[in-house]
């Protein structure tokens, strides 16, 4: 749960900070802080991605992505998730700034690879690193929406505790069933998979490329089946 702690302590950090500079925050600014958390977000990436011990995880990993990959373009995840998004939107419309602002925050933080492999990744082996990303991240997207939609941005750090705190409860219960998790293969392949998707995560922050990573989302249970094979 510390990777989520620290979340939602960025969440409210940024959203104070947005209402404090509320229309006074220029634009590049912005662009310069998303910059540097795509960089961090690559090294992240990179760092899971590449404790490949042989050509087996290479042909795991990408055998899981490719399949995964399709089957979530079959079931088109990202656009039901921004179709998700716009319903709340039209829901909401004549809900007021707040109340926008609280579920445009709640849909940012929570939905996307990195906060189920984040939080998949702290709650199995206590590993943080990819929440502490998203943390930095989320913080600074709480400035500018709090900048313009107001105080109902900093409630959305409620939707992160139970969601997102959620997932990594229910991933400990689960890594405390397995007499090693850190060396597992199965989450060891996940954690492989997950790497990759974050890379692509990171170049979508960078504007250096537009991959529908929710689409990839079933690799992750598909890695989990595959880790038999992991030698």
């Amino acid at each position: 749960m510390t990777g989520t702690f620290l979340n939602i302590a960025t969440v409210l950090l940024g959203s104070a900070l947005g209402l404090a500079l509320r229309g006074r925050l220029p634009d590049r600014y912005r662009e310069t802080a998303f910059g540097a958390v795509g960089l961090v977000t690559l090294v992240v990436g990179f760092s899971l991605a590449l404790q490949v011990t042989g050509a087996r995880d290479v042909v795991l990993t990408l055998l899981a992505l490719v399949v995964g990959g399709l089957l979530g373009e079959t079931l088109n995840l990202e656009g039901r998730l921004e179709k998700l998004g716009e319903a709340l939107k039209r829901r909401i419309g004549g809900g007021g700034r707040c109340t926008e602002g609280f579920m445009a925050a709640s849909l940012l933080y929570c939905v996307g690879p990195l906060t189920i492999v984040g939080s998949l990744q702290d709650g199995l082996v206590g590993d943080y690193s990819l929440l502490a990303t998203k943390a930095v991240l989320d913080g600074i997207s709480s400035v500018a929406l709090a900048s313009t939609l107001g105080v109902g941005v900093a409630f959305s750090a409620l939707v992160v505790l139970v969601y997102q705190g959620g997932l990594s409860l229910a991933a400990s219960a689960i890594g405390q069933l397995i007499p090693d998790p850190g060396s597992d293969p199965h989450i060891a392949l996940m954690s492989l998979v997950g790497g990759v998707m974050i890379i692509g995560l990171g170049l979508n922050i960078l504007g250096l490329l537009r991959l529908r990573t929710a689409n990839f989302l079933p690799a992750l249970l598909l890695a989990a089946a595959l880790g038999a094979f992991r030698p």
